[in-house]
């Protein structure tokens, strides 16, 4: 039987699980002697009830707790894996505390067969039909607040604070995951200053999205800044960072690309090494460009047979250096030919005037992001360094002078 909705009023779809015809058709009776609009699917078993939610949306089910498949709470049970709709149960007279314990096991309200009237059986629908709705808002609220959280950890552990004790050099940094809502991608990048004064970086990428990217970005971020501190440099590190990436990696098919940037503010120079990676962009006061730079293959794609090449160059006495991830060029151009590229990066940033390193990078990447219009949805990672040699530049004090023990 089908109850028929007014204009523009809302209809209830109701599903009654019974296999006692007389009982069900006095229920169907009830539904009809309201003014609850609705449409009524009549299952006799749990199994019947089960294929019926799996092709169809159903609003609220009344459940009568003896079927010739399920007993007793089991019915529950047997019912909730398999839909989000609200449960009320049907108990007999004689079972006095049927009702209490399927509300303990999930169901929204009971109802006992022979003492419902029209009107309770209309406001026990609407009611639990918002209470669920409230369970699964309040459901997602919970799952969305965790997720932020798992973000924030990530977050801490792929954008770690620069270990910068000079102010000669300065380090600015901004992410973006590729999708709303998203759990951050693979990217990561850091800074370290060592006692000899030298700034040490990297700006990488795991391939692919989601945790397992994320969690070994973050393996990845902090072995380089453990292997840095120890003293380990230039492909040695390399090596030992895809010795790592290897044993962390959950596919064979992940692979790390990433740039290793040394600057060196008392003899003005920078060495690069680059697995699999873009070169960055040198600005000065005479523009910006592109470091010729040689390269290497991407870590985990050959084990244990990569070379990478240094390629050391001199600094002026005041300038930046841009690192990023593919995300920030790979996106669409404004006229959709193709994608921006490294050349129409340099276009965007020859119009950018901005002194702060930090809204220069904000500029930059909402530049790129509106070219784009989220036709492309990869993570990216900016990294900017910034230098002023001319300045007086002293080397951090050793460990001991600070009161601190070497190990």
């Amino acid at each position: 039987m089908t109850g028929q909705a007014g204009p523009g009023r809302e209809q209830f779809h109701i599903m009654l699980v019974e296999d006692d015809d007389g009982d069900a058709l006095l229920v169907e009776e009830l539904l009809l002697d309201t003014d609850l609009p609705h449409r009524l699917t009549r299952c006799r078993t749990a199994a019947e009830a089960r294929a019926a939610l799996a092709s169809g949306t159903v609003d609220c089910i009344l459940l009568d707790l003896h079927l010739p498949d399920a007993s007793g709470m089991e019915t529950v049970q047997a019912l909730q894996p398999a839909t989000h709709a609200a449960i009320i149960v049907l108990t007999g007279l004689a079972e006095p505390r049927a009702g209490v314990d399927a509300l303990a096991a999930g169901a929204q309200d009971y109802l006992v067969k022979g003492k419902v009237e029209p009107d309770l059986m209309q406001r026990a629908v609407r009611y639990a039909v918002q209470r669920k709705q409230v369970e699964r808002t309040n459901a997602a609220l919970q799952i969305g607040q965790l997720r932020a959280e798992e973000n924030a950890r990530l977050e801490r552990g792929l954008l770690p604070e620069p270990l910068l004790e000079s102010a000669a050099v300065t380090a600015s940094s901004r992410y973006y995951p590729g999708r709303t809502q998203a759990l951050l991608g693979g990217d990561f990048l850091d800074v370290v200053q060592t006692d000899d004064g030298q700034v040490h970086a990297v700006i990488g990428d795991v391939s692919g999205h989601g945790p397992d990217a994320a969690a070994l970005g973050v393996c990845l971020r902090i072995a380089w800044r453990a292997l840095t501190l120890g003293g380990h440099r230039d492909q040695h590190l390399l090596h030992l960072l895809e010795r790592i990436h290897i044993a962390e990696r959950t596919g064979h098919d992940l692979f790390a690309t990433c740039t290793l940037i040394t600057l060196d503010p008392a003899t003005a120079t920078c060495t690069l090494h680059l697995a699999g990676h873009h070169e960055p962009l040198l600005m000065t006061a005479g523009g910006v460009e592109e470091v010729t730079a040689a390269h290497g293959i991407a870590l985990g794609v050959a084990p244990g047979i990569g070379k990478w090449p240094p390629t050391t160059f001199s600094l002026p006495a005041r300038g930046a250096l841009v690192a990023y991830t593919d995300g920030l060029i790979e996106g669409f151009a404004d006229d959709a030919s193709g994608r921006l590229g490294v050349e129409g990066l340099l276009r965007i940033i020859h119009t950018i005037e901005a002194p702060d390193p930090g809204a220069h990078l904000d500029r930059l990447i909402a530049r790129t992001r509106t070219l784009n219009a989220d036709r492309h949805t990869d993570d990216l990672a900016v990294l900017r360094l910034d230098w002023n040699t001319s300045a007086s530049v002293t080397a951090p004090a050793a460990p001991e002078a600070r009161g601190e023990k070497r190990a």
